[in-house]
């Protein structure tokens, strides 16, 4: 029995597998010379239009440009390619990473607005790099959580090393003789080394004693002495992250102490206090505040004495210290040959040696 053919119905554009010609045949007529005036090869889809190569309009929804892109890259998927000599398997590779590279601009809304824009201005054209690579190559993970994860990354490894910097200040000024000793005599006087000594099973060795006694005279000096400067026992507040955040306090808090210290000694006219005396000296000295806190407090009140916030007195002081460090200089063995040694040989001098 002869099987009946069944007839396509066809539209007023011919058979159903030709409508895809024909719009992208009418996107081409839509777009006009504008596009191809648009198209830069390098972006996008080069000298193609995406829409022409998924065979989509410009109106097209996001389900459209889908279902367009599944189909072609089903058709001209490298995989399904069966040509012995590889040329066809090659072009239908370059045909699928169009196809892709279509899709991937289409399929997202900000990168097919500005291709959209794209062809629609053509005369923009360092514009349309400056999109295109900024998308491109814009970081896939947010910036800030970028930000954030290396802030708290390097607070917890600035906090341990300050720890580390503290505890081995610590155990230097326990082999110190002046500080052991005064340790040793508060521990004494507190009861914490004046203990019974044990007996039966409860009895330690030698070692384990000696091991809790250099506990209980760090532990006092760490209660009792004041370390400043770089080794001084680190806070929390003191890590950057904690420094980030507390930064507009820490700003306003300078603004009201600025506008607090014009009114009352520019406009006022009143005395400089102590501190005020120090803060000053400390400016012309161009010192830290935790450099400065570390200088013996005899220093600080031959500062005060001097009257070394008055910028004439500084001047005069600096003067005397630079002369003072050059007789020490002089006077001092291992500058002397050092002195020596760079009049007679020196860095990169050339003699001959004499056999």
């Amino acid at each position: 029995m002869a099987l009946a053919r069944r007839r396509v119905p066809e539209g007023p554009a011919g058979p159903p597998w030709r409508a895809g010609r024909w719009l992208v045949l009418w996107g081409a007529l839509c777009l006009g010379p504008r596009a191809a005036e648009a198209l830069v090869e390098g972006l996008y889809c080069g000298k193609l239009v995406c829409y022409d190569v998924l065979g989509v309009s410009r109106e097209a929804s996001k389900a459209e440009i889908a279902r367009a892109y599944r189909q072609l890259a089903l058709r001209y998927h490298p995989d399904r390619q069966r040509d012995p000599d590889g040329r066809g398997a090659e072009s239908a590779e370059e045909k699928f990473l169009l196809i892709a590279t279509a899709y991937e601009t289409l399929k997202d809304e900000e990168t097919r607005k500005d291709y959209d824009y794209m062809l629609d201005h053509p005369e923009e054209y360092y514009s349309h790099y400056y999109h295109y690579y900024s998308r491109r190559l814009a970081p896939k993970v947010d910036v800030r959580i970028v930000i954030l994860v290396t802030v708290c990354a390097i607070s917890v490894f600035q906090f341990f090393s300050w720890w580390n910097s503290y505890n081995e200040a610590i155990n230097y000024l326990a082999t110190v003789p002046k500080y052991r000793i005064q340790a040793t005599e508060i521990a004494k006087q507190q009861g914490l080394l004046n203990r019974a000594k044990e007996k039966g099973k409860n009895r330690r060795s030698k070692e384990e004693i000696r091991k809790e006694e250099e506990e209980v005279i760090k532990d006092v000096i760490k209660n009792k002495i004041d370390i400043k400067g770089g080794y001084q026992k680190p806070q929390i507040y003191d890590i950057l992250l904690f420094q980030i955040l507390l930064a507009p306090f820490y700003l306003c808090k300078y603004i009201a102490w600025y506008c607090w210290w014009i009114y009352c000694f520019n406009i006022k006219g009143q005395e400089y206090g102590e501190e005020e005396k120090l803060y000053i000296i400390r400016k012309y000295m161009k010192m830290s505040p935790s450099q400065f806190d570390s200088l013996e407090d005899h220093q600080k009140e031959t500062f005060l004495e001097r009257q070394l916030w008055i910028r004439e007195n500084y001047e005069l002081y600096k003067q005397e210290q630079e002369e003072e460090l050059k007789k020490k200089m002089a006077m001092d063995p291992r500058w002397k040959r050092y002195r020596r040694w760079m009049r007679n040989e020196g860095p990169g001098r050339l003699t001959f040696i004499d056999d």
